[in-house]
């Protein structure tokens, strides 16, 4: 019994033995005339690439790091042979970070600045787009003078600042007061803030165009109030017509508080507790604290969100507004009457944009000046 186990473990130890020898013979016949050969083609192409492809590339590299547009040396980076930094540490940080920014840089140029400088050329002139191209003709300021003289556009205007008059103002003390509301030690924060922020999102969308046909953004009994008729009855039209302007889109104004009063809601958070707990020991009263504390803490954000609210309400393009006008007279053509090309929805887009600055500068004067009292 013991002679069987032994010649069985004598096969098995010769099949290994020659496993092992056919493994050596394969290695040594695969590197004798395989692994060889492999070696000779690799330096053959080695040889081709640092006498051949080598200097190809280096001059390649060289080309596009000295030209006109891109100059990189030891001393300095250079763009266009005007942008100039010093190849240290901090020259080096400002040119990646330009090199970062330049797409939005190039965005801006190409698809905002240039568009922008062409509309106001086109306000200048009266063009129309044919079949066979654009046709230009320069008339100077005719554009905006016949734009003032409009009888369809102009009380547009006018509406639109009163408007902005009475609106932003609204949306400002109300965000802000829903701000202070939620800054309250309540439960929930993230809730409210979700529930306030619902209407800046159906306000961006075509929803928004199915509540305002269908009058749900506005409050009919509050034309019904006797003291909204006696002011639309005996003031004149320039007071009453944007009051009731914004009382028939009051839902809609109030709905462009929700950014605000997250803005609101984020400068509150940051101001001190101490400073509250320190003037309540001094007797300070609620009222105290919002007028000395917590409005002029608040202050530099306020006119951030008066400029918000004027720029997305004034984005708004309303049925029969002054945007709606803008493209209906993009879609004219030379016989037309009542649709003035180009040049006249450009005239109107700037007199508008200038308005909506000057509404703007109104309001950042006042805090300003406020502001500059105080010191």
């Amino acid at each position: 019994m013991r002679n069987i186990f032994q010649a069985i473990k004598n096969f098995f130890s010769r099949i290994k033995h020659g496993i092992k020898k056919g493994f050596s013979w394969v290695g040594h016949i695969l590197y004798k005339y395989i692994w060889r050969y492999v070696l000779i083609a690799w330096h053959f192409l080695g040889d081709l690439w640092y006498k051949y492809v080598t200097p190809i590339l280096s001059k390649i590299g060289y080309f596009l790091t000295h030209n006109w547009i891109f100059h990189y040396s030891s001393t300095e980076i250079r763009l266009f042979h005007y942008l100039k930094f010093k190849n240290t540490k901090k020259g080096r940080s400002m040119f990646y970070g330009l090199m970062f920014v330049s797409p939005w840089i190039i965005g801006f140029l190409i698809f905002t600045l240039y568009p922008l400088f062409h509309s106001l050329y086109l306000s200048f002139t009266t063009t129309y787009f044919h079949t066979e191209g654009w046709r230009s003709t320069n008339v100077g300021f005719t554009n905006y003078i016949n734009i003032i003289r409009d009888i369809e556009i102009a009380p547009k205007l006018l509406e639109y600042f009163g408007k902005m008059m009475l609106a932003v103002p609204l949306v400002i003390v109300f965000s802000m007061l829903i701000a202070m509301l939620i800054n309250q030690p309540i439960k929930g924060k993230g809730i409210w803030r979700t529930i306030f922020f619902l209407p800046v999102i159906i306000a961006t969308g075509p929803v928004i165009n199915d509540l305002s046909s269908q009058g749900a953004i506005s409050l009919p009994s509050l034309e019904e109030n006797a003291l909204i008729m006696y002011v639309t009855e005996n003031l004149g039209s320039w007071v009453a017509d944007p009051l009731m302007l914004v009382l028939n889109q009051l839902l809609l104004i109030l709905w462009y508080a929700g950014i605000p009063t997250l803005i609101f809601l984020a400068a509150l958070q940051k101001i001190d507790k101490s400073i509250y707990e320190a003037s309540s020991i001094d007797g300070a009263s609620p009222w105290d604290n919002f007028w000395k504390i917590t409005l002029p803490s608040i202050k530099p954000f306020i006119t951030v969100n008066v400029i918000y609210v004027v720029v997305s309400m004034s984005q708004l393009a309303e049925p029969g507004g002054i945007l709606d006008l803008a493209k209906q007279h993009m879609t004219g053509n030379e016989m037309s009457a009542t649709r003035h090309g180009y040049g006249y929805a450009s005239a109107i887009a700037w007199i508008y944009f200038l308005l909506m600055v000057m509404i703007m500068g109104i309001y950042v004067g006042l805090l300003s000046i406020k502001r500059k009292e105080r010191r």
